[in-house]
C-alpha cells in the first residue's frame, strides 16, 4: 500500500455528478416499471443492468483514460442513491459492483497488477464485479491451500449481489499459512471458470431483485497474480479499511434513497389529508430523519474523501453514517405506511416495498450495535476490530 499515487486530472465533479444523476433519472421509469414483478418473482432485476449497462453507467468508476466516467466516491453514491428513488433492488446489487470497481481504480492509481486490465474490461466488455465481502469481512467462509502457483480454494458464500449476471466475483478465503499463522486472501475468480457455481437460494424479505444467491467454490485453482491481498485474520486491517471506506458510502447510500422513495410516495398520499396536524407531523419527521441521515452521509464522504488512505476514524465516521441511514431510512419507511395507510399494505405498493427492502440495511458489517461497541472501543484505546 505505500505504491506510487497518480491522481489524473478531473472534470469539475459537480456537472459530471449532475450527469450521471441525470442520466440515472433518465432510466429510472424503466427501472421502477420491472421493480415490482422482480420483487413478487424473486427474479434479478435483468432490464436494470441493460439499462445502467446502455447509460453507461456501469463504469461510471474507470478512470476517464481507460474509457469510463472518472467518478468518485461521493458521485457514486450520489448516482447510487437516485436509482434507489426507483429500484431498491437494482440500486443495492449495482452499489456490489460500484464500489468493487472504484477500489480497483485505486489500485490502478497505485499501479498496482491487474487493476488497468480489470477496469479496461469493464469500460470495453461490460463485464459486472461481484462481491462477497460483505459475508465475508473479517472471517470469511472457505478456505485457501497453497500449491504451486496459487491457490486451491473452496467454500461456499452467501449474498453475493447480482450473481447470476456477474463476470468475476471479489472474494476471501481463510489460509493457514506456515509462516504467518492464519491469514485471509483476497481473490479475483471468473464465475464461469471450472469449480465455480450459483447456487440458487435467495428467497428473502425485501431486496428481492438482487439475486443475492450462493456461490460455491469446489477445488478452484486460483493463480498468484489473482491474489490481491494477504491479510490478517479478523481484523479491519490496512486495505480492509480502505475497502469499507470506498465501499459502504456507497451502500448507504442506495439505501437512503430506498427511504426517500417512500417519503415521497408518502407525500403524495396525503395530498388530500394536508390539514391533519397528525399527518403534518408525520411527515415532518420524516423529513426531520432523512436530513440528519443525509447531514451524516455527507460528512462520511467529506472524511473519505476520493483517494483514502487506512484510517480507522474514517471507518468509523462511514459505519456511523451507515448505521444512521438505517436507522433513519427504516423509521422513515414506517412512518411511510402509517401515512399511507391500508393501500400501503398491499403487495405491489411502493411503500411496501420499501418498507420491507430498507430491513437489510442493517445486515451489512458493522451492523449499527457493533457499529456503537466499536466506536466506543476506539475511544477508550481497547482492542477491537482494528487490532490492539
Amino acid at each position: 500500500m505505500t505504491a506510487t499515487t497518480t491522481l489524473t486530472h478531473q472534470p469539475d465533479s459537480s456537472s459530471k455528478r449532475a450527469s450521471l444523476v441525470e442520466r440515472a433519472a433518465a432510466i429510472g421509469p424503466l427501472l421502477a416499471q420491472n421493480a415490482a414483478r422482480h420483487d413478487a418473482e424473486g427474479t434479478f432485476v435483468t432490464e436494470s443492468y441493460e439499462a445502467l449497462g446502455e447509460a453507461g453507467l456501469l463504469k461510471a468508476a474507470v478512470p476517464i483514460e481507460l474509457g469510463g466516467d472518472g467518478a468518485t466516491i461521493a458521485d457514486l453514491a450520489a448516482l447510487q442513491r437516485e436509482l434507489g428513488h426507483h429500484c431498491g433492488a437494482t440500486a443495492l446489487a449495482s452499489s456490489m459492483h460500484q464500489h468493487v470497481t472504484a477500489f480497483t481504480a485505486w489500485r490502478y492509481r497505485r499501479n498496482l497488477p491487474g487493476a488497468e486490465a480489470t477496469l479496461r474490461r469493464i469500460a470495453q466488455d461490460g463485464i459486472v464485479l461481484v462481491s462477497t465481502g460483505g459475508g465475508d469481512y473479517t472471517h470469511p467462509s472457505g478456505t485457501a491451500r497453497k500449491v504451486d502457483g496459487g491457490y486451491v480454494v473452496s467454500g461456499r458464500k452467501r449474498f453475493a449481489s447480482q450473481s447470476a449476471s456477474g463476470t468475476v466475483a471479489s472474494t476471501m478465503f481463510t489460509y493457514d499459512s506456515p509462516d504467518q499463522g492464519t491469514r485471509v486472501l483476497n481473490v479475483a475468480v471468473p464465475l464461469a471458470g471450472e469449480g465455480v457455481s450459483v447456487v440458487s437460494t435467495w428467497n428473502s424479505l425485501g431486496m428481492r431483485g438482487t439475486a443475492s444467491d450462493d456461490l460455491l467454490f469446489e477445488d478452484v485453482f486460483v493463480p498468484d497474480e489473482r491474489v490481491l491481498a494477504n491479510r490478517p485474520h479478523g481484523v479491519v486491517d490496512g486495505p480492509l479499511q480502505v475497502i469499507s471506506s470506498i465501499a459502504f458510502p456507497i451502500v448507504a447510500a442506495a439505501y437512503l434513497g430506498v427511504a426517500e422513495a417512500a417519503y415521497e410516495a408518502a407525500l403524495a398520499a396525503a395530498a388530500g389529508r394536508a390539514q391533519s396536524v397528525v399527518v403534518q407531523r408525520q411527515l415532518g419527521l420524516m423529513k426531520h430523519k432523512l436530513q440528519v441521515a443525509s447531514w451524516a452521509l455527507d460528512g462520511a464522504l467529506e472524511a473519505v474523501g476520493d483517494d483514502p488512505t487506512p484510517d480507522p476514524g474514517t471507518v468509523l465516521a462511514v459505519m456511523i453514517a451507515k448505521s444512521e441511514v438505517a436507522r433513519a431510512g427504516i423509521e422513515v419507511c414506517d412512518l411511510a405506511m402509517d401515512v399511507v395507510g391500508g393501500s400501503g399494505y398491499y403487495k405491489g405498493s411502493v411503500v411496501e416495498r420499501c418498507y420491507r427492502d430498507i430491513r437489510a440495511a442493517k445486515f451489512h458489517p458493522l451492523d449499527p450495535e457493533t457499529t456503537l461497541v466499536e466506536t466506543g472501543r476506539h475511544a477508550l484505546g481497547v482492542p477491537g476490530v482494528f487490532g490492539g
